[in-house]
């Protein structure tokens, strides 16, 4: 495992830490709302300033991208970075909230735009997600592959669309999309869901207008598992549009075809 990576690690299992504690005290939980079903609780504080203060101090001439904290520009007083790391300490604030387990902590590390490294880490399984450019991708240091499905109408997909706001359009070119695959789950943890189609638990992943914590570190999972990601076209837009679909290469091509006739029908 490259070293920087293992520097992730060792701040995913410092936050897991946090978590796992204050999941036995959810009563004594801090929760604050940024926006319509959008919480922060004092734990995703603690969590990220745990992954911060690791990440800076083995790094410092590198900059932060996280949820809570925003962009943080590397403490040594580099002015362009070359490495970016991009944190989510808490994906699925909700379902912790409610003691409901699908939860994860996700880091991946930018190499000038590029995703290099990424982990997810679900501290209820203790399962560790991590992955590599070129090097593969990996569940507790197995290598892992996405599913062989082949057929649509037997394809397990996730969704984080559901509840998209004043775009029926966009809603119901979703409906035709899943309406069509075998079975449907919303988790409610965007980045555990694509670790799920990195690991062959799933074979495919729609997400609407999500941020790049949301994204980066589970994309390059799917990608190392020899899965596809990209936009609802199949560009590689979906780190600027917050639009992004991934999958088997044998599903990842019916969903796009199943949106574009949604779409031609509309």
């Amino acid at each position: 495992m490259h070293p920087m990576l293992i520097t992730a690690v060792k701040a995913a299992r410092r936050a897991g830490a946090i978590i796992n504690r204050a999941s036995l005290e959810l009563d004594k939980l801090q929760v604050s709302r940024k926006g319509p079903r959008n919480y922060v609780t004092d734990i995703d504080i603690a969590a990220e300033q745990a992954i911060v203060d690791i990440l800076s101090n083995a790094y410092p001439s590198h900059s932060i991208l996280a949820e809570e904290s925003g962009s943080i520009q590397p403490a040594d007083g580099t002015k362009e970075a070359e490495y970016q790391w991009i944190i989510d300490p808490l994906d699925g604030t909700t379902n912790f909230i409610h003691g409901y387990p699908f939860y994860a902590i996700s880091i991946a590390l930018m190499h000038n735009g590029q995703a290099a490294h990424a982990l997810i880490y679900d501290s209820n399984r203790d399962e560790l997600f991590t992955a590599s450019r070129g090097g593969g991708a990996f569940l507790n240091d197995r290598r892992i592959r996405v599913s062989g499905r082949s057929r649509y109408s037997e394809a397990l997909l996730s969704e984080h669309a559901g509840r998209v706001a004043g775009d029926s359009a966009t809603r119901n070119r979703f409906e035709h999309l899943l309406a069509s695959c075998g079975s449907v789950r919303r988790g409610g943890s965007a980045v555990l869901d694509l670790a799920y189609v990195a690991a062959g638990r799933s074979d495919g992943f729609c997400g609407l207008k999500m941020k790049p914590w949301d994204m980066a570190a589970g994309a390059l999972l799917v990608l190392e598992a020899g899965g596809l990601v990209g936009d609802f076209h199949g560009d590689q837009t979906w780190m600027e549009t917050g639009d992004i679909m991934a999958a088997t290469p044998k599903i990842f091509p019916q969903m796009i075809s199943h949106l574009q006739v949604a779409e031609n029908n509309a």
